[in-house]
């Protein structure tokens, strides 16, 4: 504000100065009108009066110019200082009319030059079921893991029809290769004759083999020939809280595909507070509906992992599960178990079919007494086993075997027990034997199952 007053005082001090000298210059111009020099009206006006003439209108001339563009020079700068002022004093309106550039700030927003003029589009209205429906996308990631499991026995008649469905269960797929988890109540107590049924989500079915039952924890696998399946994800059952969201899903009362919803109502309900004697397991109570078919189902979280396997209900809304913990031990104990059996499976006795009687000497002497011709036992035999009875298709009556043969040598090794016998019987290949009949030595050639 300083230099703006100092400014005013320096141009009033100017507009004095000049108005003193175009005051000067008027003064003078007329002084020079109303004196002129005396001149003889006779006398001509030389060329050097002339000249010395104009030279003195010229330099009268100058100081006018000077005035005018000081005065001129004097209005621009006013003007731009009361707009300076004018300017200061309006700090909302700084700057307006004069072009100018404006940097950019991190914490402004630029609106893109193509859309300022456009309208702003509503978004479209969020569906409320695809916020609500949770359990919806939970299922889809397990629905296609869940099996149907039946149990048949074609033998059955009752009324003159043919009954093929005894009971029927629920399941999950656990490995690619075909193994499925269940309870030990689908699969057991049923007669010889039935067969294990499983039909997956596409509709296909096929025979099950029970692999493994675990009738403490109520867990059963069993295997069917099928590969490249897709197996179900594991959760945790330890992080299983109280009012979690869950769902169950089954076949109850044979209806496959079936989902019920609810929520845990307790994660560590005792066997002994069920009254459920010789076990030591704490089930997941839920109000999730689990009825008779829905056995050996899945109980799932939100996420779509499996925490627990449906095995009974006491009344509505009072419902439990096998925590999913218990299972992954019974699955682990079961892959050590079956890897040891076919570690071991080269060990295992193969089958001939004959009951023997190892050959002693009172036997011998027996034989011979027994009517038999002496000479039907040759002298030099002293040790072998006596074919008692042969199993009618076995190996041993398929190679020609007889009841009475005696065997005293097999690949020409010496038998003097059925120990001997057993021995060969739990290695591999085919058994050439030495064997007396009537008094005659043959060859016989015997291919044991394994």
């Amino acid at each position: 504000m300083k230099s703006l007053r100092y400014s005013a005082v320096w141009i009033k001090e100017r507009w004095w100065l000049c108005g003193q000298r175009v005051f000067h210059h008027r003064v003078s111009a007329s002084s020079d009108l109303s004196c002129p020099p005396e001149t003889n009206d006779s006398t001509i006006s030389s060329p050097l009066i002339i000249s010395a003439n104009r030279t003195h209108d010229s330099q009268r001339t100058i100081p006018y110019i000077r005035t005018a563009l000081g005065v001129g020079a004097g209005f621009l700068i006013g003007a731009t200082i009361k707009a300076i002022y004018d300017s200061i004093s309006k700090p909302n309106e700084l700057f307006q009319g004069i072009p100018s550039v404006c940097a950019a700030s991190p914490f402004s927003v630029v609106v893109p030059s193509d859309t300022q003029d456009q309208p702003s589009q509503p978004l479209p209205p969020v569906s409320k079921r695809q916020i609500y429906n949770f359990i919806a996308d939970a299922v889809e990631k397990v629905s296609d893991k869940v099996v149907y499991i039946d149990i048949k026995d074609s033998r059955r008649r009752y009324g003159g029809k043919r009954i093929q469905t005894i009971s029927n269960g629920s399941g999950f797929i656990v490995s690619e290769d075909g193994l499925i988890l269940t309870n030990a109540h689908v699969v057991t107590n049923r007669p010889r004759s039935s067969m294990v049924v499983v039909r997956l989500q596409n509709g296909k079915e096929y025979e099950g083999i029970v692999e493994d039952i675990d009738a403490l924890s109520d867990l059963a696998l069993i295997r069917i020939k099928c590969n490249n399946l897709t197996p179900i994800t594991f959760g945790t059952s330890s992080s299983v809280r109280p009012g979690e969201f869950v769902a169950a899903l089954g076949s109850p009362l044979s209806l496959s595909n079936t989902i019920t919803a609810g929520v845990v109502s307790s994660v560590g309900r005792g066997s002994k507070e069920l009254g459920l004697r010789g076990k030591d397991i704490q089930y997941i109570q839920t109000d999730a509906t689990i009825t008779f078919g829905n056995s050996g189902g899945p109980l799932i979280n939100m996420d779509g992992e499996v925490i627990g396997i449906n095995c009974m209900t006491v009344t509505s809304g009072i419902s439990f599960a096998i925590p999913i913990d218990y299972a992954k031990e019974f699955i682990t104990k079961s892959a050590k178990k079956k890897s040891e059996i076919e570690s071991s499976y080269s060990d295992r006795r193969r089958y001939l079919g004959v009951t023997m009687l190892t050959l002693t000497q009172s036997i011998l002497l027996e034989l011979q007494a027994r009517g038999s011709a002496p000479q039907n036992v040759p002298a030099d035999v002293t040790h072998g086993i006596f074919i008692w009875r042969i199993v009618i298709g076995s190996p041993a009556y398929q190679a020609g075997l007889q009841p009475g043969d005696i065997i005293t040598h097999i690949n020409n090794h010496e038998i003097h027990s059925s120990r001997d016998v057993y021995k060969f019987l739990e290695g591999k290949g085919d058994l050439t034997m030495t064997v007396i009949r009537n008094g005659q030595r043959y060859s016989v050639t015997v291919v044991p199952e394994e």
